[in-house]
């Protein structure tokens, strides 16, 4: 039929179809085009208002105590009945096995053996009388600044996942670590250092690797960078030997030029603007960095006091200074790995706990004791908290009958707190008389991490990352702040 007015569409089926299609065509051709600028992208009220760059300091969400963190990390977890948490009832009941009613027990198939007190003294230190054992007996002499978690409990009692956890507050792989957090939420206040410096044990990293420092489903830009102690402190920093810093700059100053004419006509391309500010912190790092971790400028009575140029506390102290210096100029996070490799290389005392506790805390007592003073000196620890922890603790039994070690304790074990604000001077929470769980004023990591970014200003409930549908969090859906150790 000839007469279109038959059909109700006034076309012939061939012609509606025709027309769809062209219709069909178009909605691509137009996403296509879209998404290559052709249209100019549309701006965000979120996007017009984020800065170019994505370390620029930002305002905090809430008053902030503390501008920076140092995260003193014991790889392989201390045991915290033998360092902070002192149980006189393992005296009393040594040699008889933990009670039945204990029974969620996870050995990891390792044996278990009976309660056993801590091997080395608890005594007093500072005014408040607080309780250090003797393998901190430089810590010790800061106790009045110490603010020790003794409930603190975790979902894992594997280093590997527990690291994770205790870095990103899960135990899942593939999630922003804090100091991606911190940064994320914070920015730094050095155009010219990494906002998050990761400095690893040169024994090697922890077990579970990158993932503990990573930046998880945010950019790049928010990982930690690792730093060496020694050397070049970032590797592949320095440009090639052939190329001089005239010619670098030139390059560079044409590259930039290339990506902002690319930008200009792609007002939303902050992933390309992140990037062009990549290359020029990378550009500016070739000479901050070198100063940052250039010991040969600090007197000698300060590398004496940090035990920089003796063993066995060279390395940690070096860290300990450097991670001063970093704090100095602006960096906002700073995690220092103490234990590398596996086992007795690190904290994780299966063998012995006087050998392996022995051995630790005597390469990192000093330099530990030296940060908190040298910070108080300068009068940076008000502004800068410092954490001390290992991602769980240790049984108050021995691993088998007449053994010197401790198996791994997610159920109850100590960190600290000190400077950002922080109560000094004082335990909270409680473990058993054993020392075996938290039973008072329990901390889970996400309490934990709650505490910390709202001592660096943040609310762990605002602040969020939009991810695959959802806002994702540090804390996720738990977590809260520890109101009673905040001064």
């Amino acid at each position: 039929m000839s007469n279109t007015s038959q059909f109700p569409c006034g076309q012939t089926r061939r012609q509606f179809a025709w027309q769809m299609g062209h219709g069909v065509a178009g909605l691509a051709m137009t996403d296509l085009l879209t998404r290559d600028g052709f249209f100019g992208a549309p701006v965000r009220a979120a996007e017009r208002d984020a800065p170019l760059n994505p370390l620029a300091p930002k305002p905090p969400q809430i008053k902030p105590r503390a501008k920076a963190c140092i995260f003193l990390t014991m790889n392989g977890a201390p045991s915290q009945v033998d360092t902070f948490d002192y149980k006189p009832e393992l005296e009393k009941y040594a040699g008889q096995p933990l009670p039945a009613d204990r029974k969620y027990i996870n050995s990891g198939g390792r044996k278990v053996g009976f309660l056993t007190p801590a091997w080395r003294k608890f005594r007093p230190g500072g005014e408040s009388g607080l309780l250090v054992s003797d393998y901190f007996p430089n810590v010790r002499k800061h106790a009045d600044k110490l603010c020790v978690l003794n409930s603190c409990h975790t979902d894992s009692h594997a280093h590997g996942s527990a690291l994770v956890a205790i870095n990103t507050g899960k135990t899942l792989i593939g999630r922003p670590s804090l100091g991606s957090w911190a940064v994320y939420g914070l920015g730094t206040e050095n155009e010219n250092l990494p906002g998050y410096v990761v400095i690893l044990d040169n024994r090697g990293g922890p077990i579970s690797g990158q993932p503990n420092w990573a930046n998880g489903f945010m950019p790049a830009t928010y990982s930690g960078t690792l730093f060496r102690p020694v050397g070049d402190p970032i590797l592949d920093l320095r440009g090639p030997q052939h190329m001089t810093q005239k010619a670098q700059r030139e390059q560079l100053d044409f590259l930039a030029e290339l990506n902002q004419q690319h930008l200009d006509t792609r007002p939303s391309g902050r992933e390309l603007a992140a990037r062009i500010n990549s290359y020029e912190l990378a550009y500016r790092m070739q000479s901050a960095t070198p100063k940052a971790v250039d010991l040969s400028q600090e007197t000698q009575s300060t590398l004496d006091m940090y035990g920089v140029g003796k063993e066995p506390t060279d390395e940690y102290g070096r860290n300990c200074l450097i991670a001063r210096r970093l704090v100095e100029r602006g960096v906002r996070f700073i995690q220092l790995y103490s234990g590398g490799g596996h086992l007795e290389e690190t904290w994780d005392a299966h063998a012995g706990i006087e050998s392996n506790h022995g051995r630790h805390g005597a390469e990192v007592d000093q330099p530990i004791a030296a940060l908190l003073t040298d910070l108080e000196q300068r009068s940076l620890l008000d502004d800068t908290l410092v954490i001390w922890g290992g991602e769980f603790g240790r049984m108050p039994f021995s691993e088998g009958q007449n053994a010197p070690g401790r198996n791994h304790n997610p159920y109850g074990f100590s960190m600290w707190f000190a400077g950002g604000g922080v109560k000094g001077g004082m335990n909270y929470g409680k473990t058993d008389d054993f020392g075996f769980e938290a039973v008072e004023d329990k901390v889970h990591l996400h309490d934990l991490h709650a505490t910390i970014l709202h001592i660096m200003g943040l609310d762990h409930e605002l602040l969020t990352y939009f991810h695959q549908g959802r806002e994702e969090s540090l804390t996720d859906v738990g977590g809260n702040v520890i109101d009673d150790v905040l001064a």
